[in-house]
């Protein structure tokens, strides 16, 4: 085990779930959802209905204080918070961080270095911590790598101990991976499972092919076998039709998964993900319901849904999602917006079904925005992207920022 961690020459414990053969390639190299342009009109804090302004003047109060807790951080992609207090976070360039009591460490807990591949939207991307952390020290982890002029994604464990981690064991290798569109978001789900967006990695047809995993949302069990109940037998396919998924949450009532989705000329997505279901990509999106006739040659299994709100002509770029648990927005989901430049708040309705209400904070203010998180106090805490290479970075980005709750 220590030649892996020392050499991460090969990994002797992998185990290939799939080959991923070669599909066309999109001729567009730049990733549409990720650009530095905005291309929303609001002002900071205003709020709208779902597809026009809402009457009425300004929003809510905001609830929460701001404060700057860790800076210049090298494009961080994602967090989690262990039960001790410590944050760790994942920066895209192959250092796992860890932020104890209140400081930035400046040794990574771990840190990949050849063969990840680190070019345009891959590299080191999802965190996720064990439930049994406390115990176990298990960390998930998410990135790419590259094997000969192979770009592919997988999804590991390893072990911390005293701020250090050692690699353990593969749980999910040979994802499709490019350039662009690689997925990334890794969480725990309400039933212990490991949940994993994977991108179509500029394959728009994969995402529609149920023998290969990108452009799916993924279902594992911690050690890396697949849940019995999977909607397609012995696969971890959960969902399928994306085109890059980088948002997962629960809503904390109902259990619901929710997820964002970038599209592909605006029309961004915020999807409540049923198994087994197909999103429709690349054969519709926004509100089309139905796959016209002359595609369904095309199209994979299972129902299609239409997501639950769309961007239509606007680009967001949504990335990380969480829900709010308490205080006044508590219910609430909020997203990460890259191109927006902004945090949402979607107000649900009673049922979980629609979102009645888009609410727009920080709009221009932090810059690209690529994760947002609640912490078990009910802080909220965001990650910028300005240092990616599309953003226009300050002199202390990128930084980890939490909202303290004041109420």
């Amino acid at each position: 085990m220590a030649s892996l961690l020392n050499g991460w020459v090969s990994f002797s414990l992998a185990f290939s779930l799939l080959m991923v053969p070669g599909c066309e390639r999109q001729a567009n190299q730049v990733e549409r959802g990720e650009s530095s342009a905005p291309s929303a009109t609001q002002q900071p804090g205003t709020e709208t209905s779902v597809g026009k302004a809402a009457e009425g003047g300004a929003a809510s109060s905001f609830p929460y204080t701001q404060e700057v807790v860790a800076s210049k951080l090298n494009v961080p992609w994602d967090m989690d918070f262990a039960p001790d207090g410590r944050i760790f976070l994942t920066e895209r360039g192959g250092a796992i961080r860890v932020i104890d009591k209140g400081q930035l460490l400046d040794e990574p807990v771990y840190r990949f270095a050849s063969p990840l591949y680190n070019q345009g939207e891959a590299g080191l991307l999802g965190i996720a911590l064990d439930r049994d952390f406390k115990t176990n020290h298990f960390v998930y982890v998410y990135h790419s790598y590259q094997e000969g002029e192979q770009v592919r994604n997988r999804v590991l464990r390893l072990v911390e101990n005293g701020n250090k981690a050692k690699l353990d064991k593969v749980l999910l290798d040979l994802l499709p991976g490019e350039r662009i569109h690689d997925g990334g978001r890794i969480k725990i789900g309400p039933d212990g499972n490991l949940y994993i967006t994977s991108g179509d990695a500029s394959k728009p047809s994969i995402a529609q092919d149920v023998k290969q995993l990108g452009g799916k949302i993924l279902r594992i069990h911690t050690d890396g076998t697949i849940p019995k109940d999977n909607p397609f037998p012995d696969s971890p396919i959960y969902s399928l039709g994306h085109r890059n998924p980088q948002g997962l949450a629960w809503h904390p009532e109902t259990g619901k998964l929710f997820s964002t989705e970038h599209g592909q000329t605006a029309h961004d997505e915020v999807n409540l993900i049923e198994p087994g279901a197909n999103y429709g990509w690349p054969l519709i999106e926004g509100d089309v319901a139905q796959i016209p006739a002359k595609d369904k040659d095309k199209a994979g299994p299972g129902p299609v849904k239409k997501p639950l709100l769309h961007s239509g002509s606007t680009t967001w770029a949504p990335s990380g999602i969480t829900f709010v648990t308490k205080g006044p927005w508590k219910g609430s989901l909020l997203a990460a917006n890259l191109r927006g430049m902004q945090l949402q708040r979607f107000i649900l309705g009673s049922d979980q079904q629609s979102v009645v209400k888009v609410e727009e904070r920080f709009k221009d203010e932090l810059g690209r925005i690529r994760n947002v998180a609640e912490g078990p106090d009910g802080s909220l805490y965001i990650l910028t992207n300005n240092r990616d290479g599309r953003g226009t970075s300050g002199a202390d980005d990128d930084k980890l920022i939490r909202f303290k709750p004041s109420f």
